[in-house]
C-alpha cells in the first residue's frame, strides 16, 4: 500500500500520465498498431512521419503506463487499455482523451486558484473570452474535438442510463423525447431496449440538419423516431416522457429550473423526466462526480449535483422527485421526476 507521500507524488505527476496517453492519439500511433504483432519505432516513424529515437521514449512510456507492452526487441504491441484508444475500436476513448487533454480544456485549468479565490467560475470565459459552446463556432478544432468526444462517450454512457434503468416501469410511456440529444444516440439505445417507444430528439437546428449523422438513421429506426430542430428554452414537443443526458450540469441552477419549467409546459398531460447525470454522493463516498465537478467550474457556469439539489430543481420547476436509479459499479445515474 501506498505511503502518503507516494500518493501524493503520484496525484502530482497523474498530468504526465494523461499527456502521454493522449500523445498516441494526436500522432496516430495506436491505430497503427495491434494487439498481436509488434511492431518497432523505426517503423512506425516511418509510416507516421516521426522521429523514430523519440517515438520510441514515447512508445517505451506507453508501456510504462499499462497501454502498450514492450518485448525484448523493442516491437510494441496494444494492451487490452490500449486498444481501446484506436479511432475503430466500438467504444474508442481516443476522441474524449484528445478533446480533455487538447491544447482547449488543458488551458482552462490554470485558471482553477484564481476562480476559488474570487468566487467567478468558466474559464473558458477567462481565456477565450466567450462560452464553451460559442467556442465550438469560433474554433473549428475545438468544434471537431467536441464533437466527436460526445459522440464517441455516448456508448457508454447509454449503457450506464439503460443499466440504472433495469427494473423501472416505462410501460406507460409512448413518446420519448431525448431534450438536447445531439445525434440521438440515447434516444436510439432506448428505442432498442424498449420497442413499445417511440422518439423525438431535439436539439438546435444546425444539429440535426444532417441525416447521414443521425443515428436514427445509421440504425435504421428513422420511422420510430424523429428529428426536431429547436431551442430547449423556449419550446419542446409535446411527450409522455422527456430525457436530459449530461444537459443540466452545463447550466446554473435559474437556468436548469428553466428547462424544466419549458419541458413541463411542453408535456402532453402528465409526464415523467429522466435526468441523466453523474451524480454526487456523500462525504463517505469517493467519486468520478467530484472530480467532474471542478472539470464544469473550469467549462462553464454549471456543476454536478446531489440526488436532493436535483429534486430541489425538478420541485422549483414544478415537479416532484420520483426515484433516483442507480446501477451497480456505474459513476452515472438517473434522477426520475413527475408532473400531473
Amino acid at each position: 500500500m501506498a505511503t502518503a507521500a507516494e500518493h501524493v507524488i503520484d496525484v502530482i505527476f497523474g498530468r504526465w500520465r494523461s499527456q502521454i496517453l493522449a500523445a498516441g492519439t494526436e500522432l496516430g500511433v495506436y491505430d497503427r498498431l495491434d494487439r498481436a504483432a509488434p511492431r518497432r519505432a523505426p517503423e512506425l516513424a516511418a509510416e507516421l512521419g516521426l522521429d523514430p529515437t523519440l517515438l520510441y521514449r514515447l512508445l517505451r512510456a506507453q508501456a510504462a503506463i499499462g497501454l502498450l507492452a514492450e518485448d525484448a526487441a523493442g516491437g510494441f504491441v496494444l494492451t487490452e487499455s490500449g486498444d481501446l484508444l484506436r479511432a475503430g475500436h466500438p467504444q474508442s476513448l481516443a476522441a474524449m482523451a484528445r478533446l480533455e487533454e487538447g491544447p482547449q480544456h488543458y488551458a482552462l485549468w490554470k485558471h482553477l486558484p484564481a476562480m476559488v479565490a474570487d468566487g467567478r467560475q468558466n474559464a473558458f470565459l477567462r481565456e477565450f473570452g466567450h462560452m464553451a459552446f460559442d467556442h465550438t463556432r469560433a474554433d473549428g478544432d475545438y468544434a471537431e474535438r467536441f464533437d466527436q468526444a460526445m459522440s464517441s462517450y455516448s456508448g457508454a454512457q447509454a449503457a450506464q442510463v439503460l443499466g440504472a434503468l433495469q427494473g423501472t416501469d416505462i410501460s406507460d410511456v409512448r413518446v420519448f423525447c431525448d431534450v438536447a440529444g445531439g445525434q440521438g444516440y440515447m434516444a436510439c439505445a432506448l428505442l432498442e431496449a424498449y420497442p413499445h417507444l417511440s422518439g423525438i430528439v431535439l436539439d438546435l437546428p444546425d444539429v440535426v440538419a444532417d441525416p447521414e449523422a443521425l443515428w436514427a438513421y445509421r440504425l435504421g429506426l428513422e420511422g420510430r423516431c424523429r428529428y426536431v430542430g429547436g431551442d430547449m428554452f423556449k419550446e419542446v414537443p409535446r411527450a409522455d416522457a422527456y430525457g436530459l443526458k449530461m444537459i443540466l450540469h452545463d447550466w446554473n441552477d435559474e437556468e436548469c429550473v428553466a428547462i424544466l419549467e419549458t419541458i413541463r409546459h411542453g408535456a402532453a398531460g402528465p409526464a415523467r423526466v429522466f435526468i441523466m447525470e453523474h451524480i454526487v454522493p456523500g462525504p463517505e463516498t469517493p467519486h468520478f462526480a467530484k472530480l467532474f465537478d471542478v472539470h464544469m467550474m473550469c467549462w462553464g457556469s454549471g456543476q454536478e449535483r446531489t440526488e436532493a439539489e436535483y429534486a430541489e430543481l425538478l420541485r422549483r420547476a414544478g415537479w416532484r422527485m420520483v426515484a433516483g436509479h442507480a446501477a451497480p459499479g456505474a459513476v452515472m445515474g438517473v434522477i426520475e421526476g413527475a408532473c400531473d
